[in-house]
């Protein structure tokens, strides 16, 4: 055996994993309805901490020493504003400058002889992954986090899953099996979209298995049971799912399969961080890992309670990869502290309302206009001038990109081909592209009258 390889259970010590970060059901009995008082004592101390070893990853210690911002300076939540954010942007120049991995990782691949490690992309959509380590300690935390939010839904011990999350180098299917597998003790058939199993396949294996949940986005669950229905399978009354999709308009949802559907929230870096409950008055940020604010999505200056703002975030929880003032530019807004008719005082936040910036994300996996173009502009015949827009089609958004060319019209159909097809492989997700001709596009990109053509529009 290698000197110093520690394995899992050397790694980390799972009764103090769980007496900080109580999994379901415990924490449905205990933290979720711990006072304000107690909840803000935990999340200061660990925050403390976490600034500290923050302090050490080269990203963190520049930023801050350039902005004369001192980690031991923390001496109430409130101190947490003067630490300066950080977007997506930031990233990727850390990466640029910093190859492959960027300088804002806390540890480094040669931490696995230490502890088991992972590392996740964010889907590489943006022309360049932003990958993500994550050490033993925080997969498990990851994990229990995720099984809250799936309790919360209504997942219980025992349950046949189908997880229908696309498997890839992205965190959300992995994190869902770890969390169901490890922590709710669920028997999970990783099915993933329906492009690797078919939807009929998956409605097959839900009948046969006796499945309690299809793990998916709304928009696919939706899908599912219009396929469900073709071939002659009632959502209600057949599959019986005891549990639905955490993202998606709960409306359509409910309507479909005869079940409420509760909403979460989280990304990449984090997981889920938020859980909606019946009494559906926001979703309940579980504040013993993360501390979350509201910035003006152009100044980045504080917002009040009520207020739409950019979701910036900190983590108190992790041993590895920072996330400390993470503006991660999603739309939403915080509740005042006050008790839930649940009885919980966790503060809650609005449900995810859109993003700060240009992403779209599309049934699970954040898309770029910017990265759409990239692969347009590689396409033969077409010109490097393009348009992007977001619409709603039925229950699903889709995006449809525009692409110029002079090539005569019966070459249309060839560039459209060849340009989804590009798409769909590069993105992992299916795009619609129309083809047309020189000028089209110039009233939507503005390209005669502005400084910089604009390249996409959300008419949602």
């Amino acid at each position: 055996m290698a000197v110093g390889l520690r394995r899992p259970s050397q790694a980390v010590d799972l009764n103090e994993l769980i007496r900080l970060f109580p999994p379901p059901p415990e924490y449905f009995e205990t933290a979720y309805f711990a006072p304000p008082e107690e909840i803000e004592r935990k999340q200061l101390a660990r925050l403390r901490e976490r600034a500290l070893t923050a302090y050490q990853v080269p990203f963190f210690r520049r930023r801050w020493d350039d902005a004369h911002w001192n980690p031991r300076e923390l001496h109430s939540i409130d101190d947490l504003w003067r630490a300066p954010q950080y977007t997506i942007d930031d990233i990727r120049d850390s990466i640029e400058k910093n190859p492959p991995w960027g300088d804002y990782q806390g540890v480094t691949p040669e931490r696995a002889r230490l502890e088991p490690m992972r590392i996740f992309m964010s889907g590489g959509t943006t022309g360049a992954s932003r990958p993500t380590f994550y050490t033993q300690w925080d997969r498990e935390v990851h994990a229990i986090l995720t099984a809250r939010v799936h309790f919360a839904m209504g997942v219980r011990p025992g349950d046949v899953v189908l997880n229908s999350w696309l498997y890839g180098t992205h965190n959300g299917a992995f994190g869902i099996d770890e969390g169901l597998y490890r922590w709710l003790n669920c028997v999970i058939l990783t099915t993933s979209t329906g492009t690797v199993t078919a939807t009929e396949k998956q409605i097959e294996l839900a009948l046969q298995y006796g499945a309690s949940s299809v793990l998916a986005t709304g928009d696919y669950l939706l899908r599912l049971a219009d396929v469900a229905r073709s071939m002659g399978v009632d959502p209600i009354n057949d599959l019986k799912l005891k549990a639905l999709a955490t993202i998606g308009d709960p409306g359509p949802l409910e309507a479909t399969f005869g079940r409420q559907s509760l909403q979460a929230y989280g990304f990449h870096e984090l997981g889920w961080i938020a859980v909606e409950c019946p009494a559906r008055q926001g979703l309940h940020i579980f504040e013993d890992a993360v501390i979350i604010q509201i910035v003006d999505p152009d100044t980045g200056e504080a917002l009040p309670d009520g207020e739409l703002g950019s979701v910036c975030v900190t983590e108190i929880y992790k041993t590895g990869s920072p996330q400390f003032r993470y503006n991660v530019q999603d739309l939403s807004f915080l509740h005042p502290r006050e008790q839930c008719a649940c009885g919980s005082w966790l503060r809650r936040m609005a449900p995810f309302a859109g993003r700060g910036d240009n992403m779209v994300k599309l049934r699970g996996i954040n898309v770029w206009p910017e990265a759409i173009g990239d692969v347009l502009r590689s396409v033969p015949d077409a010109s490097k001038d393009y348009f992007v827009r977001a619409v709603r089609k039925g229950s699903r958004d889709e995006l449809v990109a525009s692409v110029v060319t002079d090539k005569s019209q019966d070459h249309f159909a060839a560039i459209q081909q060849e340009a989804e097809r590009r798409l769909r492989d590069r993105l992992g997700v299916a795009i619609t592209v129309e083809v047309v001709k020189p000028g089209a596009l110039d009233q939507l990109t503005e390209i005669a009258t502005s400084p910089k053509p604009k390249r996409f529009r959300d008419e949602r």
